[in-house]
């Protein structure tokens, strides 16, 4: 049981980490329970397609389907990020403006909104299907209904609740700085399923790894671990990357740090326009 429940923890709270991210950045639009709760529904349908599917999956591409499948859904979704990102840079001080003086978010939210619904679907479509995968394999063990049943409520509950924490810890910051904040955090959130990505495709044999381990700090701090789970998620630590990874992760953040710089900043006439307009929606 207590198997069963720490796997559960680990793989619901990677998807936990991603979705209370996900709402911390579209704090304020409008229909982001919808989306959100769109995003994990489809998720859930998938991960149980997947796992169904999951032999055939591995058998493709020569026997490296898997992790050609697992890089694909971690690519899609850094460039759904990297996409809001952006998009944030740009209209988050609108946002926030339009949050403080009249409650409620910018009508175009919602078509950031859309992409970050593909992001929490792929999250809980990766982590959901490892989890049937594994409660799969248990069952076939020999392993008891009652104790399963016991260690998915446990693994379930602790991963959301450690999702709900990191939440409500984001919305204390003051919002004068909280989409700088979470964008910070999209970034480094991004880079680290780039690096992970790439490390799929090092695997699979269709990147070099150009240098197998850059260092170990494994005697820190474990990728096993759940503090190292966690910083894994957050912000792409792995104690042991290879040189590809880092390559990846520094190109991720690279990009899209340029792209904020490069398209994220409002003309001056247009943010002169667009405070003129909200003085008079609010006079």
């Amino acid at each position: 049981m207590l198997g069963v429940a720490l796997l559960v923890f680990r793989e619901v709270l990677e998807a936990a980490l991603v979705v209370s991210i996900v709402c911390a950045a579209t704090r304020g639009v409008v229909r982001r329970g919808a989306f959100v709760g769109g995003g994990i529904t489809l998720g859930v349908i998938g991960a149980v397609l997947v796992a169904l599917f999951a032999g055939t999956i591995a058998d493709m591409a020569s026997g490296v389907g898997q992790e050609l499948f697992n890089a694909g859904v971690l690519l899609a979704a850094v460039a759904m990020i990297g996409w809001h990102v952006i998009w944030m840079s740009k209209h988050g001080r609108e946002l926030a403006k339009h949050m403080q003086q009249v409650g409620q978010a910018v009508r175009a939210g919602s078509s950031s909104l859309s992409m970050l619904l593909a992001v929490v679907a792929l999250a809980v479509l990766r982590e959901g299907s490892e989890v049937v995968l594994f409660l799969y394999g248990m069952a076939a063990s020999g392993t008891g209904v009652a104790g399963m049943g016991t260690g998915l409520a446990l693994g379930v509950v602790g991963g959301v609740a450690v999702g709900f924490a990191l939440y409500f810890g984001l919305l204390r910051i003051p919002l004068k700085y909280f989409f700088s904040a979470t964008n910070g955090l999209l970034v480094l959130l991004a880079a680290g399923l780039a690096s992970t990505a790439a490390r799929y495709l090092v695997q699979a044999n269709l990147l070099p790894a150009l240098h197998n381990q850059l260092w170990d700090s494994s005697w820190l701090l474990s990728n096993g671990s759940i503090p190292g789970q966690t910083l894994h998620i957050l912000v792409g630590y792995d104690a042991q990357p290879s040189g590809m990874q880092m390559l990846f992760y520094a190109a991720i953040v690279a990009l899209l740090l340029a792209g904020m710089r490069l398209f994220g900043s409002v003309p001056p006439r247009a943010a002169a326009r667009a405070t003129v307009e909200t003085n008079r929606s609010t006079a």
